[in-house]
């Protein structure tokens, strides 16, 4: 079975390392990609830094640091602490001494012409990840968030001001000229089943979703799409997607995600819906907009946790309909 995976950041990383252990139970014959946002990129010091592409790439390679939650382990940081002496990178966004080097690795391919797919693909070689990661797009599309003092990159929104200034908005620079990549196109439209990931919905799934041609990839796919929550209890599970969530218009709930997604029955995402036990009450509404919902424990804490949201996450979808 091929199964794909949108999404990006910590949250996919998890869900996809739950994935991944399921695989590797049942025999290790199923394929898994990952399309990837890119739209969190940036560039800091001549460096171009991808940071949901990293968390998946570190923790799939299981070099992450699992208790700052991003980042390599074991981590020094001196180049970072001179390069915000030279003024060329802001104090408030850290880079340690080995994520460095695989900033640099990045970029040096990207200015001899490769493409991101190809960086992709250069990076994830290096381990055995288990999983093929790829673009979403191989355009920068990096995401700006409107401000009351004006337009700011999200990571200076996300990381320097923690999501206390109040958004505005989210959009995504030249996003009208990117396209699918290659891998992306391939990774939807040969899967046997996609899953979406329980990334944040406004700037991991969002800018995804936003690539034009990528919501018609997803409506014609002949696999099911079947989504995970990441919103539990009216609460996110990890980061600040509430933040997000309010500055869209969107409540803080499973079945809010849920209908922000959409159908895919009425042009929308979403063939079926992971809730968790404690958001059982939006299974009857969610049917009956189209989304077939299940509630199950979501709480991925460690490997036999994850993968059996994993395994929910296919059984659901081995069930509906296209």
């Amino acid at each position: 079975m091929r199964i794909t995976v949108i999404g990006g950041g910590v949250g996919c990383a998890r869900f996809v390392l739950g994935l991944r252990e399921l695989v590797r139970r049942r025999g290790g014959l199923d394929e898994i990609s990952v399309v990837v946002n890119t739209a969190d990129d940036w560039w800091v010091s001549g460096l171009r830094i991808a940071p949901d592409h990293d968390s998946l790439l570190y923790a799939l390679a299981g070099v992450n640091d699992t208790e700052r939650g991003w980042g390599r382990a074991e981590e020094s940081e001196r180049v970072s602490a001179e390069l915000a002496q030279w003024g060329t990178a802001p104090e408030w966004f850290t880079l340690g001494d080995l994520d460095l080097g695989t900033h640099i690795a990045r970029t040096a391919w990207l200015r001899a012409g490769a493409s991101v797919s190809d960086v992709y693909a250069r990076l994830g070689a290096r381990w055995d990840l288990g999983a093929v990661l790829v673009p979403a797009t191989d355009q920068e599309i990096d995401t700006i968030v409107e401000v009351d003092d004006g337009p700011i990159h999200f990571q200076e929104w996300w990381v320097r001001h923690r999501s206390q200034i109040p958004a505005r908005g989210f959009s995504q620079q030249n996003i009208a000229s990117a396209t699918p990549s290659d891998a992306a196109r391939a990774a939807i439209t040969d899967a046997d089943v996609i899953l979406v990931a329980p990334s944040n919905p406004v700037v991991s799934v969002g800018p995804i979703l936003a690539v034009p041609g990528m919501r018609e990839l997803l409506r014609e796919a002949h696999a099911p799409v079947v989504g995970v929550s990441g919103i539990i209890d009216g609460a996110v599970v990890r980061g600040m997607a509430d933040a997000c969530l309010t500055a869209v218009g969107i409540d803080t709930s499973a079945r809010a995600v849920a209908e922000h997604y959409g159908a895919r029955s009425a042009d929308g995402l979403l063939d079926g819906w992971l809730v968790d036990t404690t958001d059982a009450d939006a299974v009857p509404a969610l049917r009956d907009i189209g989304i077939e919902t299940r509630a199950v424990p979501l709480w991925m804490r460690d490997a036999d946790t994850s993968a059996q949201v994993a395994a929910d996450a296919l059984a659901l979808a081995a069930t509906v309909e296209r």
